[in-house]
């Protein structure tokens, strides 16, 4: 079974990485995060796919269209836009061909789709879609719960989606969730995480994003990750993707950008979300907070929160509730009082 001996090769890295992480970290908190000329951070707004498929009222396409469009107007890299798994799976996301073809798609940002299959690989390439994300699990039985069957049938099954994907040029994410708890078998261990992540890279994906898909991790949980997975993965080729069900998801991003450099980070505008098949996790961190707090402790992005906040702001109108987010409740606190002064 490959990278059944991953404990042993990994075994050296993580002596030798451990005093010289301990040096790096303690001199970047000093510092008050990475250097000046560090990278743009990128932001991967997942609202329209992860934030929207859990809801139970149908949002209309051209809720979604529009809300695709006002994002891609606030600086964020990356929209994922869409899902193109089973309408009877998720019915919510069963017009994302529509809004493909609907959405106005701007130089510089990339529209992205999750594809489960060989199926949703013929739709995504039919509505021009040059990026796409396949996903499993850390955990054994949150993958059984998810996608019915075991991460290792998971990862053969999408090798035909990611070949066929590269032959057409397409760029590929890996999502691996509960990469620090599964809400069925509690704490998962950073060495699963990095088994599953070598395999999918060995099955040529190109990125991978590290989901705390039940909300609980804390920024010690994120170190004893990010210490698995840093040594041997480009940080360039990471991202984090956090939920905010205990409150910790912004210390997590600050805890990996200033400690260990990571760039990228998935965020849903005006925190929704959540997980249909993780009990009680709640949405995703708010992509305005995780910008607001990466700018005011010295990172550089070249995302508008305001441009954010106005494009969660409608389609929480469409939801018809208060949104999790911070900065947007601060905000409409605020309007609400200078419009009643």
């Amino acid at each position: 079974m490959p990278f059944a001996n991953t404990e042993h090769r990994t075994g050296l890295y993580r002596q030798a990485w451990s005093k010289e992480a301990a040096v790096e970290r303690r001199m970047m908190r000093e510092g008050n995060g990475p250097k000046a000329n560090a990278a743009v951070i990128r932001i991967v707004e997942v609202g329209p796919r992860d934030g929207l498929q859990n809801e139970s009222d149908v949002v209309p396409t051209e809720a979604k269209v529009a809300f695709v469009d006002a994002l891609s107007k606030s600086g964020v890299a990356e929209i994922e836009a869409g899902s193109f798994v089973s309408p009877r799976a998720v019915p919510q996301l069963a017009d994302s061909d529509e809004v493909f073809r609907r959405i106005e798609r701007l130089p510089g940002v990339i529209y992205s789709a999750l594809v489960p299959n060989e199926r949703g690989l013929e739709r995504a390439r039919a509505v021009g879609v040059n990026k796409i994300a396949v996903f499993t699990a850390a955990s054994d039985l949150f993958t059984q719960r998810n996608i019915n069957c075991a991460i290792d049938e998971s990862i053969k099954r999408f090798r035909p989606v990611v070949f066929g994907a590269k032959r057409d040029d397409m760029t590929v994410r890996g999502y691996v969730s509960t990469v620090t708890h599964c809400p069925f078998e509690g704490v998962v261990q950073p060495s699963q995480v990095l088994d599953v992540v070598l395999q999918l890279l060995d099955l040529g994906v190109d990125e991978i994003s590290l989901g705390d898909t039940v909300g609980k991790a804390a920024p010690r949980d994120i170190r004893k990750l990010l210490d698995e997975i840093v040594p041997r993965i480009n940080r360039s080729r990471l991202s984090l993707h956090v939920h905010d069900t205990c409150g910790m998801a912004v210390a997590n991003v600050l805890t990996a950008w200033t400690e260990y450099s990571i760039e990228a980070f998935d965020t849903a505008a005006g925190g929704i979300g959540g997980c249909p098949y993780a009990p009680g996790a709640s949405g995703n961190v708010a992509t305005e907070d995780v910008v607001y707090a990466l700018k005011a402790s010295g990172a550089s992005l070249v995302v508008d929160e305001h441009k954010v906040i106005a494009a969660a702001r409608e389609i929480g109108k469409v939801l018809n509730r208060r949104l999790s987010s911070r900065l947007s409740q601060v905000q409409t606190e605020q309007t609400a009082y200078e419009g009643a002064a």
